[in-house]
């Protein structure tokens, strides 16, 4: 894999990447081809992105896979998209094993067909003792549902008499959102040119250095991957304070 000159070989990658890959349909329209192909082709950048992660030592990739908006798409469409994933599920597992590659999968799950369901819980359980990276995939996910879940969660502990309402605070918030265990997201990169977050975690990225490529996702090597992560290195943190 030929990556750019990279920050990374004496600063420390970022934990967290989130990215949120977009553009597959208009990179197939641009082509004449059906928007099922731009999918097709964004698998590929998928198993790049998770291989130059391994390599850059990054230790957590979260990719925005199908949102909850998305299920607001021509039906045809979406019974194409879960056709990918079945196969994507069925055929990459191996791959993914054999890298050390743990998976999971945050999202509303009984919104998917259940032979789904089922494929993620297998993936999941397969791979839980992996440590190379830990790939989580956001799939019929939203980030308002997955907060207003996790306060409805805290409430009804609150009514049960299990939770005082003043130990309430961020921390029990976040060990009650899907991300539980999983670290704030430090980089988060949109491809397409887009400039928003969409309903990307939102909890998660509060303070996330955002980055913006005009790339379309099917586009996206790993060189691009490692000169997001240059530029992530060439940023300040001050998480509010003063530099």
């Amino acid at each position: 894999m030929e990556l750019v000159p990279s920050l990374s070989d004496t600063l420390t990658p970022p934990t967290h990447v989130g990215i949120i890959m977009d553009g597959n349909g208009r990179w197939a329209q641009s082509r004449g081809l059906p928007r099922i192909a731009g999918h097709r082709k964004g698998a590929d950048s998928v198993r790049i992105a998770v291989s130059t992660a391994v390599e850059l030592g990054i230790q957590y990739l979260t990719l925005y896979g199908f949102s909850m908006e998305n299920w607001k798409r021509p039906m045809a469409e979406v019974t194409a998209l879960m056709g990918l994933l079945r196969l994507y599920l069925r055929q990459e597992i191996d791959e993914l094993d054999e890298k050390g590659v743990r998976i999971r999968f945050i999202g509303e799950r009984q919104r998917l067909a259940p032979d789904i369901v089922n494929l993620i819980r297998e993936a999941e359980k397969r791979t839980e003792a992996n440590t190379a990276l830990n790939l989580v995939v956001a799939l019929s996910y939203g980030a308002r549902q997955e907060i207003t879940a996790a306060a409805r969660q805290l409430a009804q502990m609150v009514l049960d008499g299990d939770l005082a309402l003043d130990d309430i605070n961020e921390s029990l918030m976040s060990q009650n959102l899907a991300t539980a265990g999983i670290p704030d997201v430090d980089l988060v990169i949109r491809t397409s040119g887009e400039k928003r977050v969409s309903n990307f975690l939102l909890w998660q990225l509060a303070y996330a250095e955002l980055i913006f490529v005009d790339t379309l996702w099917p586009d996206f090597l790993g060189r691009d991957l490692q000169e997001a992560v240059n530029e992530y290195h060439r940023r300040e943190r001050r998480y509010g304070a003063t530099g």
